[in-house]
């Protein structure tokens, strides 16, 4: 592996879900790389794993690049609401044409959320997929620049990426995706938290934390409405973990944090919160309950 920096180029739309809140909205525009053109993977049985490994040694690694996971959380602040509605209005126009040109952008999986009235520090959350932090900074950088951007105030912004799971998970608990990518928007609802594990949870042999990991994927397989997802933050972020879990059903998503919160492995949790619920909109939408 050659040290230093490599400046990488993504050439794969990241994998769109089947359904999508508008479906007048082109998923694939002109000049879109092709369905064809996607990778293809192939899946093969893997052994067990016992200490995090590198990448270059992973099965996956000339089938699936990671991906870089970000979600930022934003708060308007009460000045742009006193705003004449025309005003605010010609504001929520810029901010979606700037939305609406990344959202089709070949390099970077744009998914929108309304927070307002379920938080009362945040409005609105943007779930970003992408393979490099330029592409991150970049967008953030004009959707900030708008007039709209003068009046948003990033409550929480959490970075995360992709990476085959170290535990052995069998392919039966389809609730839970260890392939190392993510397939984003499926539900209507999101629910996220942080999470940090304490040095002790480390400290274990690896068979005692996989037996508690067992454990906890056979609680999610009394769920099958509900969708789990893992992303890594280690030395990209303060937490650990990224916990993303999708459902309609946000009476699924309860029952089972709480039995969750009785699992063994639970008791290592150095933090899982602050938790964010989250409902999917389209772009317009998600503007346009900001009032």
């Amino acid at each position: 592996m050659t040290r230093g920096v490599t400046k990488v180029r993504c050439r794969y739309r990241v994998e769109s879900p089947a359904s999508h809140p508008n479906p007048a909205s082109s998923m694939h525009p002109a000049g879109a790389i092709s369905r064809s053109r996607q990778p293809v993977l192939q899946y093969k049985p893997m052994p067990p794993v016992t200490r995090t490994e590198p990448e270059s040694n992973s099965p996956y690694n000339q089938e699936l690049r990671r991906q870089l996971i970000s979600f930022s959380f934003y708060k308007v602040m009460p000045e742009w609401r006193r705003l004449p509605r025309a005003e605010r209005d010609d504001h929520r126009r810029e901010a979606a044409e700037v939305l609406r040109r990344w959202s089709n952008y070949s390099e970077l999986r744009l998914i929108t959320y309304s927070t307002v009235g379920l938080r009362s520090d945040s409005d609105l959350a943007l779930w970003r997929i992408c393979y490099s932090l330029e592409c991150l900074q970049t967008m953030t950088s004009e959707l900030l620049s708008t007039r709209l951007g003068g009046y948003l105030q990033t409550s929480y912004s959490y970075l995360s990426m992709t990476k085959r799971s170290q535990y052995q998970i069998g392919p039966e608990h389809e609730s839970y995706d260890l392939r190392g990518t993510i397939k984003p928007g499926t539900f209507k609802y999101l629910f996220l938290f942080p999470m940090e594990k304490t040095k002790t949870w480390y400290a274990l042999p690896f068979e005692e934390r996989q037996r508690m990991v067992h454990d906890f994927i056979r609680i999610m397989d009394d769920f099958p409405r509900v969708r789990l997802n893992v992303m890594y933050s280690f030395g990209l972020d303060d937490q650990d973990f990224i916990v993303a879990i999708g459902s309609d059903y946000p009476e699924d998503v309860l029952d089972m944090v709480q039995q969750m919160r009785e699992a063994e492995s639970t008791g290592y949790n150095q933090r899982d919160t602050p938790v964010f619920t989250c409902q999917r909109t389209t772009i317009e939408e998600m503007l346009e309950r900001l009032g």
